[in-house]
């Protein structure tokens, strides 16, 4: 960890420039990393709320996440209000989740085989739906005008030949989103685990039959449990197409993203989630700067070593 820190604070020596090339290069991968991790905490918190803690194996949570992407581009470019796409987002995908939970998983519970086979189907319809409706285009949502531009950090990424230090500049949406993202997985670790909503989830997951039988409506909790997690993606679906981009394909992408991050981080784990989310985005990052032919590689080879050795997952449900 301090020679960590060292690299991102301290000046270069000539050896560390031959080895990973401009140390501008270096921060821009480290902060697009990490920036990149929140994303996929995002969409991989709402995942494990669905498949490793209530265990329904929703392979559509993909196309639930461009979903919302699209819906949050069609409120901004009509109202402007950056914002009100997350909320609309939120809702609308949130009531799709409401639907899945209601018509599909309910109907299938216990039956994995049977709800991998009927999600991926509505994964297959919804991306033919979407790609009739807004085509092959990329799609990008325009954040507000504050949030545009970068923001100088207080990290040195090179030295003028008269001694002057050059400042890293990020964009200021990445580290807003990135920061509420944080946030966000805080509240919802505090949730789950210090609210009696929380217990009542747990529990059902735990021993469903006897939380009904303290007359709790365990079906009411698990529908607004998924209604949430579903939503999650919808509001991914924005922060996506905020600072990157929209297109077929996505879908597949953050889906299988969002199933690494949860066997690497841990099933049902939300600090297993953050972890796993931030470990793949580094190295997504990293890998595309520094050997961009392996970086696919080294994502799945981080997935392999951690089944490998800790097949729980680096972080159990239970922490």
């Amino acid at each position: 960890m301090a020679v960590f820190i060292w690299a991102i604070f301290a000046p270069w020596p000539k050896e560390f420039v031959n080895i990973f090339g401009k140390k501008k290069v270096f921060l821009s991968a480290l902060f697009n990393g990490i920036t990149l991790g929140g994303l996929y905490f995002l969409v991989a918190s709402g995942f494990t709320l669905i498949f490793g803690l209530m265990k329904n194996v929703n392979l559509a949570h993909g196309s639930l996440y461009l979903l919302g992407g699209y819906i949050g581009y069609e409120v901004a470019d009509a109202t402007g209000w950056w914002l009100l796409s997350f909320v609309v987002a939120f809702i609308v995908v949130g009531f799709v989740g409401v639907l899945l939970q209601y018509f599909v998983f309910r109907r299938m519970e216990g039956e994995d085989l049977r709800q991998t086979l009927v999600t991926i189907g509505i994964s297959i319809v919804l991306a033919d739906l979407m790609l009739w409706i807004w085509g092959g285009d990329y799609y990008q949502i325009l954040a507000p005008d504050w949030l545009s531009g970068p923001a100088q950090l207080p990290l040195i990424s090179a030295v003028k030949s008269d001694g002057t230090a050059v400042y890293l500049k990020y964009p200021i949406v990445r580290l807003v989103i990135f920061i509420a993202s944080v946030a966000l997985g805080i509240l919802m670790w505090l949730v789950l685990n210090k609210t009696r909503v929380g217990m009542f989830v747990r529990a059902g997951v735990d021993d469903r039959e006897m939380l009904s039988a303290t007359g709790v409506n365990v079906q009411r909790i698990f529908i607004l449990v998924f209604a949430f997690g579903a939503g999650l993606a919808g509001m991914a679906g924005v922060v996506g197409g905020t600072f990157q981009s929209m297109a077929p394909g996505e879908d597949t992408r953050f889906l299988l993203a969002s199933l690494v991050v949860v066997i690497v981080g841990g099933m049902g784990s939300i600090p297993g989630a953050a972890l796993g989310a931030l470990l793949i985005g580094l190295a997504e990052q990293f890998g595309s700067v520094y050997f961009p032919t392996y970086a696919v590689v080294l994502t799945f080879l981080i997935m392999v070593v951690v089944i490998a050795f800790r097949p729980q997952g680096l972080v159990s449900s239970t922490n």
